[in-house]
């Protein structure tokens, strides 16, 4: 299983070590195309300095995000590219598993919230969790994916 894993890199890395533990997990049930948002090496300034610029990260994500079979979003830091990349799997169809830690103190955008239908076939979902809930909800997550 090909997953896309999204989270914050400009629009803030305080979760970076959430994402490891995400990315992690998300190892167990397939290959991570995108692993490297859960490098705690990657600073706000993104990949930039390492590809050919803007445009080559943007073409490349829309690749990995064309071939996923699921993606995976941690939407607790605001992020645009997060919110991009959402719009654009809900356009290709994918299933979609949105996580936002109420604890932050934050309010998940309506856009994020209200795309979860909460009918049983809805491709996009959004779930809250604690920390140390994260692993669970991805066990139970990917388990009802593989019965279907």
């Amino acid at each position: 299983m090909q997953i896309y894993f999204c989270g914050s890199i400009r629009g803030g890395r305080q979760d970076v070590e959430v994402y490891q533990r995400i990315v992690k997990k998300l190892q167990c049930f397939g290959r991570v195309l995108t692993e490297h948002v859960s490098h705690s090496a990657l600073s706000e300034r993104g990949e930039d300095a390492v590809l050919d610029g803007d445009k080559a990260i943007h073409d490349r994500d829309m690749e990995w995000l064309n071939i996923s079979d699921v993606i995976v979003a941690e939407v607790t830091q605001p992020s645009l590219g997060v919110g991009y990349e959402l719009g654009r799997a809900v356009a290709m169809n994918k299933r979609i598993l949105c996580l936002f830690r109420p604890s932050s103190g934050r309010v998940l955008s309506a856009m994020i919230r209200g795309a979860d239908d909460g009918s049983e076939g809805c491709v996009f979902k959004v779930r809250d969790y604690a920390e140390e809930e994260i692993e669970g909800i991805l066990e139970e997550y990917f388990g009802e994916l593989t019965k279907k």
